[in-house]
């Protein structure tokens, strides 16, 4: 906190976590209702989709001193002088807000156990500030894991859009979650 300028009473760190620790427990609450998604619930072409999220100058600035400081993501001028037109998130941000929008709209109701990996992962328009996202993902394929008979190996397209439907970010990956009746799952 050192490096940052003096704050106000009102945008003083603990005020920032007590908002931050409302909206995470309104946002626990209501997640509590919803029934837990197993491997059987993943069916080709379900489609999920994540409330909208805006994203400010100042997060992109505050992601950008910490992990990726090159002058397009630090500041308005170097932004539009570079090809991106604007100030924009690093391309690692995008991805963390991402994962954030995939967390709140299907990890945190799902059975699930991680991802071995990812096997696309796009950059297609910058991520500017102001703009507003929604994350559609659509379930791929999936199978269960031969090795592991209590798993399922099921496969998500994720498309990240802006408030213009600009594909900001196209990503597809497995993810492993836990199969309700393993005993009765045909192995492939």
């Amino acid at each position: 906190m050192g490096r940052h300028e003096p704050r106000s009473a009102l945008n003083s760190p603990k005020a920032v976590v007590i908002v931050q620790l409302r909206t995470n427990t309104k946002r626990a609450i209501s997640h509590m209702n919803e029934e837990t998604l197993y491997f059987e619930d993943f069916e080709d072409g379900r489609v999920f989709v994540s409330d909208p999220r805006t994203v400010s100058a100042e997060e992109i600035i505050e992601f950008a001193k910490e992990f990726d400081p090159q002058p397009m993501h630090l500041s308005e001028e170097a932004g539009k002088a570079s090809i991106l037109g604007g100030l924009s998130a690093s391309g690692w941000h995008t991805s963390s807000i991402t994962m954030r929008l995939f967390y709140d709209s299907v990890v945190h109701r799902s059975a699930g156990q991680g991802a071995p990996g990812i096997d696309l992962m796009e950059w297609r328009k910058p991520l500017l500030a102001g703009d507003t996202l929604r994350l559609k993902v659509t379930v791929v394929s999936k199978r269960p894991l031969s090795t592991r008979p209590e798993i399922g190996m099921v496969v998500m397209a994720h498309e990240l859009s802006n408030q213009r439907d600009e594909t900001i970010l196209r990503m597809q990956g497995p993810v492993m979650v836990k199969l309700r009746n393993p005993a009765t799952e045909v192995r492939a």
